[in-house]
C-alpha cells in the first residue's frame, strides 16, 4: 500500500517469531512453548473484585495516571518490596508493561538518539525504539560468562548520541537475575555518562533458589534517571487483562502522561480494581503460583539435560529455559522450524533475540500443564535422536 509512514515500513519485523509461523500453520496439534503465557487462571479474588466494580458502576472515565487507590497501593508495594521511595504521583498505570515501555521511549527518545540494548534482547524493544525515531545499539553479552552484564562493553558502545540503556531484569530470554554488583557496574556507567535507564522488571516476582531481584532504581544515584516498569501479567496470570505500571521521577511522569493521554487516555477503570485486589490480597496465592513455576522449571531443565547434545543452564528467574543446542550442528531457526514441522512442538529460536542467542532455544515452561511438558519433551527427545 502506498504512503505508509517510514516509522512503520522501517521498523523491525522481529516481533512475533515462531508464534506467527505457528499461527499461520493452520495446525491444531501444536504444543506451544514459544509464547510467554501463564498457564494458571487468574486468581478468583481478582475476578471477583473486577466483577464487583462493574456492578458498582465503576465503568466510566477515571484519572489519567490510574485510580488513586491503586497508585497508592503500588507506591506502598514499591517501598516494601523494591526499596523505591515514590509517591502515588510518580506512578502511572499502563496497559501492560509493553505500553509502559512504549510510553517511556516515546517520551524520551528523539530522532537519531541511540539506545543501548543488551543482547540477547527482547525484540519488541527494538521495534519501539525505532518507532520513536531512535537507533538501537546492540551490546552482545558473553554466553561463556552466563550473559553477565559487562560494563566495559556497554561503555565502549556509548557515543555522544547515546541517551538510554534498556535493562531486562530478570532477563527474558536468558533467565538471568542480575546480581547487585552487576547492576552497580551498569549504574556507574549510566551516572558517569548521564544516561536514562528503562528497566523492564515484569518477572520480578518469579525468581528461584537463592536469586534475589534488585530494582536498579534503588541503587544510589539511580532513582532520578530510571523508569521502572512492572506488570501483573506473569506473576498473577493476568496476561489478557493488559495492566501494568511504571515508576519514574515526577518530571518524567509529566512527559509520559502526554503520551499515554493521547494513545489510550487511561487504563480500563474496573480492571484497575482487579489489580488493586491482586496487590492487597492474600500473598500466599502469589507464592503458590511461583512455586508451581519452580516445579515446572525443575521438570523441564532436568529432562533437557538428559538429552545428548543439549546443555541447559538453570534459569534463576522468569518462565523460560535457554538451552544450548549448538553441539547438534543445526542453526537455531532451522531447529525450531523443523521441530514444529516434524513434531508439533513450537519453541523460539535463540537467534530471534539477536546473534548472541544463536545455538540456543527459548522454551517457555510456565505456559503448559505437566502432562503437556512431558509430551513436548518426549517429542523433542525423539526429534533430536533422529537428527543423528
Amino acid at each position: 500500500m502506498k504512503h505508509l509512514a517510514r516509522r512503520i515500513t522501517g521498523t523491525s519485523k522481529k516481533s512475533f517469531g515462531m508464534y506467527a509461523r505457528a499461527a499461520s500453520s493452520g495446525r491444531d496439534d501444536l504444543i506451544h512453548m514459544e509464547l510467554g503465557k501463564p498457564f494458571a487462571d487468574t486468581p478468583q479474588h481478582i475476578k471477583d473484585a473486577t466483577i464487583a466494580a462493574i456492578n458498582e458502576g465503576k465503568v466510566h472515565y477515571s484519572d489519567l495516571p490510574g485510580i488513586l487507590p491503586l497508585r497508592e497501593a503500588i507506591a506502598e508495594k514499591l517501598a516494601r518490596q523494591n526499596k523505591l521511595t515514590v509517591t502515588a504521583d510518580e506512578v502511572v498505570v499502563t496497559n501492560g508493561l509493553t505500553h509502559g515501555s512504549y510510553a517511556a521511549l516515546m517520551a524520551f527518545i528523539d530522532e537519531g538518539d541511540e539506545v543501548i540494548l543488551l543482547e540477547p534482547y527482547y525484540p519488541q524493544h527494538v521495534g519501539k525504539i525505532e518507532l520513536a525515531g531512535g537507533v538501537p545499539v546492540i551490546v552482545p553479552l558473553d554466553s561463556e560468562n552466563g550473559f553477565a552484564i559487562d560494563a566495559a562493553r556497554i561503555e565502549a558502545a556509548i557515543t555522544p548520541r547515546t541517551k538510554m540503556i534498556v535493562l531486562i531484569n530478570p532477563c527474558n530470554p536468558t533467565g538471568r537475575v542480575y546480581s547487585r554488583s552487576e547492576l552497580e557496574s551498569l549504574a556507574d556507567v549510566a551516572i558517569r555518562h548521564d544516561l536514562i535507564v528503562v528497566s523492564d522488571e515484569v518477572y520480578e516476582e518469579i525468581v528461584y533458589d537463592d536469586a534475589q531481584h534488585i530494582s536498579i532504581a534503588a541503587l544510589p544515584g539511580m532513582a532520578e534517571r530510571t523508569v521502572s516498569l512492572f506488570a501483573f501479567t506473569k506473576s498473577f496470570s493476568m496476561d489478557g487483562w493488559r495492566i501494568g505500571y511504571l515508576a519514574a521521577p515526577a518530571a518524567a511522569v509529566g512527559a509520559i502522561l502526554k503520551i499515554t493521554a493521547n494513545d489510550v487516555t487511561h487504563v480500563n477503570t474496573f480492571i484497575q480494581e482487579g489489580a488493586l485486589a491482586a496487590l492487597t490480597g492474600d500473598p500466599s496465592i502469589l507464592a503458590d503460583l511461583i512455586a508451581e513455576d519452580r516445579r515446572k522449571r525443575d521438570r523441564l531443565v532436568t529432562r533437557l539435560n538428559q538429552i545428548a547434545g543439549v546443555n541447559c543452564p538453570w534459569p534463576e528467574g522468569t518462565i523460560y529455559a535457554f538451552p544450548d543446542v549448538s553441539a547438534l550442528g543445526i542453526a537455531s531457526q532451522d531447529f525450531a522450524e523443523r521441530l514444529m514441522d516434524d513434531t508439533g512442538v513450537v519453541v523460539e529460536a535463540g537467534s530471534f533475540y539477536g546473534a548472541t542467542g544463536e545455538g540456543r532455544l527459548r522454551i517457555c515452561f510456565g505456559s503448559l500443564s505437566y502432562e503437556a511438558i512431558d509430551e513436548a519433551l518426549d517429542r523433542i527427545t525423539g526429534f533430536i535422536s533422529r537428527l543423528g
